[in-house]
């Protein structure tokens, strides 16, 4: 834990532009709030194993990351895509925006991986817990027909890992079907969440 907050301390005392220089000579607008650090990589592993660190103390059970904003002006620049913002890439289907999207899915590795080596008892964190990593689209141009969601993690045993399921012709194909799943797996039957009153089969 105190590696991550020495971590933290530095980031913040970084104040370099990575790959990027103002062409204002003054601002046009207040500062933003110190704390947050101008490497991307950083930035996101810290809130990474923030949360792996909220998990391994158990000081909380829940825990939302997002990694950016939908419509944001964030330009990757550790990866080397200086030249375009992340919303823009969100309308086309490019190496670029594969980059980024591949980018995103090696933090929720890292994570499981973080996860899977810390035991509790006869399992591992990540089998007592559960990773929902979804998408609001499933490729560029703001395709939202099918939404990628992947589920990691053992719920304590009650979830069946190493399986791919298909609802794509299947009458209750809603996302609150699944958060009725998931629920009920946290103890918390319901019946009924946002516009379904059935959890999805299998789960």
């Amino acid at each position: 834990m105190r590696d991550v907050e020495r971590r933290i301390a530095r980031a913040d005392q970084d104040r370099s532009l990575r790959d990027w220089r103002p062409t204002l000579e003054r601002p046009d607008r207040p500062r933003p709030a110190e704390g947050i650090p101008q490497d991307i990589d950083q930035h996101r592993r810290l809130m990474c194993d923030i949360m792996i660190l909220a998990f391994q103390t158990d000081s909380t059970r829940f825990c939302t990351l997002k990694f950016n904003n939908d419509i944001s002006s964030l330009r990757f620049t550790n990866l080397g895509l200086g030249h375009i913002i992340h919303h823009l890439l969100s309308h086309q289907e490019s190496d670029d925006w594969l980059k980024v999207n591949q980018f995103f899915v090696s933090q929720v590795a890292y994570i499981a991986r973080r996860l899977n080596e810390t035991q509790e008892g006869d399992r591992t964190l990540l089998d007592n817990s559960v990773l929902l990593f979804c998408s609001s689209m499933l490729t560029g141009n703001h395709d939202a027909s099918q939404l990628p969601v992947v589920l990691l993690g053992g719920a304590g045993g009650q979830l069946v890992t190493g399986r791919v399921l298909d609802y794509l012709d299947r009458p209750n194909r809603k996302m609150s079907s699944l958060y009725l799943s998931l629920a009920a797996k946290f103890g918390v039957p319901l019946e009924q969440f946002g516009d379904s009153e059935e959890p999805l089969v299998e789960i």
